[in-house]
């Protein structure tokens, strides 16, 4: 199989992944990525230059937020994010849309492997 196209498809739905993951709880950066790549069997491996960049045009859209708190280890400070309200029903109709076409792609692919048995 051609690579390109899965990396394609996981592109698409990497913010409704990351949406979803913050709207479980407040989380961090590094913590995503862990979320992410304890999946990487089916995801890949998540890379900050890949995440960050995603989450920076979250919070400019105004889907999320961050608030900054002391890190303990380094004295430094992490950044938590969560869902806005607008990130919240951003999320629902991603959700609701996801479950329509992932029903139509199945009603395809069942299309298919019935044709395929039958030739």
């Amino acid at each position: 199989m051609d690579n390109k196209y899965v990396q394609q498809f996981k592109k698409g739905s990497l913010e409704m992944i990351l949406l979803s993951l913050i709207g479980r709880k407040e989380t961090y950066g590094y913590e995503i990525i862990t979320e992410l790549n304890s999946s990487a069997s089916v995801l890949g491996y998540a890379k900050e230059g890949t995440i960050y960049p995603i989450l920076y045009r979250l919070q400019e859209a105004e889907l999320i937020q961050c608030r900054l708190a002391p890190a303990a280890a380094n004295g430094g400070s992490k950044k938590y994010y969560s869902l806005t309200l607008k990130g919240k029903e951003v999320l629902q109709e991603l959700i609701t849309f996801w479950s329509s076409y992932t029903d139509c792609v199945n009603s395809f692919i069942a299309t298919y492997q019935q044709t395929e048995v039958s030739e």
